[in-house]
């Protein structure tokens, strides 16, 4: 018998014994009424995201991030032309689609420099911390921890923050050695504690400062929730605390670790201001919160609390409900906590009408990492923009969305070596650089051709959005955001601390 009559009956026996798993097996009913054929059901499934990533699509549908917004990240991070032809093909006549009034007589820039684009506001000024200070850049890179990104991703971020001058924030998994390369860090304490927990899982200051010794820790930022997972723990199943993981985290090595959704430190805004002041008072660093927004009530008495006495959080971090997560549960990631530009406005108001907002600093988070979104955060009164997810795209993401399954395919979201070893951080450092210059450039650019030299000083009534009439409308009328607080004294204070 020649080989390929063997071959076919091979292959007719292997097709024969799956009919017969197929017909037996009581789990998939599709299997049990169609054999064989069955699986490919599961298998376009398994394939589906990657077929409407790069088949089905338009360049502008794809969600979380579009084609369009991923040909940019990956252009402007490999230093490539990241222009676009033949005019746009987004549909203008959306629900929110944003336009920018160009000026008659833009500003000419005198060098075409995106190396610095600081911040107006001094973090830590408020309350006269010892370690005040002035973000260098007005992008940063938002909270991703050790353990939900690989060790070279991490190393990838810190590198990319030492070259574009800019902050990298640790997130909840305590400082790693991959965290350790020379890039200015915003230490997280999430409820976890990890990085400042005792070994019975309680707050230590004395874990806590051990942690930031001898480290370019700039800054502390105590997470309340975030926008994807917000009012939620978390759980790092005992298999992923390697030894690695265990020693940024301070736990036991293959003992699975449980984040409770919330601080178990204070239970009172009262409470809250006492524990930042106390860390402030430790470690003379400016420290600040980080939440998703629900209630209202609480920035209300946050800020009533923080008027009285001058104490309290030296920066609040606003994170969207559309941010980003490792894993989290459907309901939580799609129904839970406010959308940004609805979120940031029950902040903001709550801050102004106690008068303090212009010295708190203010920073957001929430798929921000593009022009658009970054510059009307910006006009809405955010002072510096953190980016999570298009940051992992620069450093090599493909938005496989298998983050929760430990198959991230390029190395980013996985703790597999298999898949890490592909990740080069030295090469991938140099593309987030990149695409952080890249969006200090772009916004600058923007905001001289509205006709102001600093993004922060544009202004609401500069933009417009599509409304659900069809008409387009002032941003200050469109967003929800109040006029009385986007007057020409607020823009006078930040250009005179631009130019100071």
């Amino acid at each position: 018998m020649t080989w390929w009559i063997w071959a076919l009956l091979v292959v007719g026996a292997a097709l024969a014994l799956l009919a017969l798993y197929d017909v037996t097996q009581k789990k998939h009913a599709i299997l049990r009424n169609f054999p064989v054929v069955g699986h490919l059901r599961y298998a376009l499934e398994k394939v589906g995201p990657e077929l409407r990533q790069y088949i089905v699509t338009d360049n502008d549908e794809e969600r979380p991030f579009s084609r369009d917004q991923r040909r940019w990240v990956y252009s402007s991070a490999k230093g490539e032309n990241s222009y676009f032809g033949f005019g746009t093909d987004n549909r203008t006549d959306i629900v929110g689609y944003p336009i920018f009034k160009h000026s008659a007589f833009p500003i000419v820039a005198e060098k075409d420099d995106n190396s610095t684009l600081p911040a107006a506001k001094v973090v830590g000024a408020r309350t006269g911390r010892p370690g005040a200070f002035r973000p260098a850049s007005i992008v940063n890179i938002s909270a991703m921890s050790f353990g939900s990104l690989s060790g070279p991703a991490i190393q990838a971020l810190n590198r990319g923050a030492v070259l574009a001058g800019c902050l990298h924030n640790t997130g909840e998994g305590g400082i790693s050695d991959h965290h350790r390369l020379g890039g200015d860090l915003v230490f997280q304490i999430g409820t976890g504690l990890f990085g400042a927990r005792d070994a019975d899982g309680q707050f230590s200051m004395d874990v806590l400062l051990e942690s930031i010794a001898d480290t370019p820790v700039r800054s502390i930022e105590l997470k309340l929730s975030q926008g994807a997972k917000p009012g939620l723990g978390g759980v790092l199943p005992a298999e992923k605390v390697t030894k690695e993981i265990a020693a940024a985290r301070g736990v036991p090595v293959g003992v699975t670790v449980r984040s409770p959704s919330r601080h178990a430190s204070f239970d009172d805004v009262p409470g809250l201001v006492a524990f930042v002041e106390s860390i402030a008072e430790a470690t003379g660093l400016p420290v600040g919160i980080k939440s998703a927004v629900g209630d209202a009530g609480f920035w209300l008495e946050l800020a009533s609390e923080m008027a009285t006495d001058g104490r309290g959080p030296d920066f609040i971090t606003v994170d969207g409900g559309e941010g980003g997560t490792g894993a989290a549960p459907l309901v939580f990631s799609d129904h839970v906590a406010l959308p940004f530009r609805d979120a940031f406005p029950v902040v903001f108001n709550a801050f102004a009408e106690r008068d303090i907002h212009h010295d708190v600093v203010f920073v957001g988070a929430g798929k921000l990492g593009f022009v658009p979104d970054a510059a009307i955060a910006l006009a809405m009164g955010v002072d510096v923009v953190a980016v999570g997810r298009e940051a992992m795209l620069a450093v090599g993401c493909i938005q496989a969305q298998k983050c929760h399954t430990g198959h991230c395919p390029t190395g980013v979201a996985t703790q597999t070596r298999r898949l890490t070893r592909g990740l080069d951080p030295t090469d991938k450092a140099e593309r987030v650089a990149s695409y952080i210059r890249a969006l200090r450039h772009d916004l600058l650019s923007l905001s001289h051709a509205i006709g102001v030299v600093h993004p922060s000083l544009v202004r609401l009534d500069q933009i417009a959005l599509r409304t659900s009439d069809g008409r387009m409308a002032d941003a200050t009328t469109a967003l929800p955001a109040d006029p009385r607080w986007f007057t020409d004294e607020r823009r006078d204070r930040l250009a005179a601390a631009l130019a100071g």
